[in-house]
């Protein structure tokens, strides 16, 4: 079973950047997601990445603004997300899964992270 753990998250101000980073156990390459939960809404996807990190897809909400990378020799990904908005607010989890497919859907996922606090003020 693979672990998940999320870091990079905090308090920012509007307009700025922060990247994130999940580091995954092992060494098998899973397709990862990035979904993020504010407090009263769904979990919400933000973006995936395939195996390779060749195929990216975002959500409509952070398209523009917000970046998924990978380093499989570190088996880690990134989101690097700028011009943050109050918006951004939320918990934001990695998440994993073998194949490439249905990223947007976060009950396709096998593995979770425990999540990391972003707090964007105005």
């Amino acid at each position: 079973q693979v672990q998940l753990v999320e870091t990079g998250g905090g308090l920012v101000q509007a307009g700025s950047s922060l990247r994130l980073s999940c580091a995954a156990s092992g060494r098998t390459l899973y397709a990862m997601g990035w979904f993020r939960q504010a407090p009263g809404n769904e979990r919400e996807f933000v973006g995936a990445i395939s195996q390779s990190g060749t195929v990216t897809s975002y959500g409509n909400a952070t398209k523009g603004r917000f970046t998924i990378s990978r380093d499989n020799d570190k088996n880690t990904v990134y989101l690097q997300m700028n011009n943050l908005k109050v918006d951004d607010t939320a918990i934001y989890y990695c998440a994993a899964k073998n194949l490439y497919t249905t990223m947007a859907y976060r009950t396709t996922y096998n593995y979770w992270g425990q999540g990391t606090q972003v707090s964007v003020s105005s």
